[in-house]
């Protein structure tokens, strides 16, 4: 691993995870991911102030490993994906965080066409050449969203009490990125 590495960088979505969990019947989490991504960025170690991250995510790649429910969750009942295609992220601003292995990114997530200001911490992993010659860049981290907040309102209640999905929802982002080359 060498030391955080200055440029600007693409994801890799072969080697990085867009999720998130979800209460389900009050009791359990449904995890699940969106597996077609693509994402840019700037990383500035000297000043994370000029540092910045864009991400489009295919609202359709949404799997939680049950058919039917992906179905559902594709629907004008969730996330109306005929109409609304996109996810979308785009940072507004990036600082240092806790320690000198963190970064606070705020930024504006669109879904449903409803773009909220989102803050979340990013931990790097750090930096390091892989067989191939790319410097590559890991990040992690999540944040938790109010699914409401962006018009996703669907719900049945259950005889016991409560909701079928619970509001809060926790995304996750797993980050590799590959420093792109002059030219690039």
């Amino acid at each position: 691993m060498t030391t955080h590495t200055s440029g600007t960088y693409t994801v890799d979505p072969t080697h990085s995870r867009f999720g998130f969990i979800a209460r389900h019947a009050m009791v359990t989490k449904v995890r699940g991911s969106f597996n077609a991504f693509e994402g840019s960025g700037i990383f500035d170690a000297d000043n994370p102030a000029n540092s910045s991250i864009c991400v489009d995510i295919e609202a359709t790649s949404i799997e939680t490993g049950n058919a039917d429910r992906d179905r559902h969750l594709r629907s004008n009942d969730f996330f109306d994906m005929d109409r609304y295609p996109k996810i979308q992220f785009a940072s507004t601003s990036v600082s240092a965080g806790r320690d000198e292995n963190t970064y606070r990114v705020v930024g504006d997530l669109t879904i449903k066409d409803v773009t909220r200001s989102v803050d979340l911490e990013l931990e790097m992993n750090g930096t390091a050449t892989d067989p191939y010659g790319n410097v590559r860049l890991g990040l992690e981290g999540t944040t938790t969203i109010n699914r409401k907040d962006f018009g996703v309102t669907w719900n049945a209640a259950l005889e016991t009490g409560g909701v079928l999905v619970g509001e809060k929802i926790v995304l996750e982002f797993d980050i590799s990125a590959i420093r792109n080359t002059p030219g690039n």
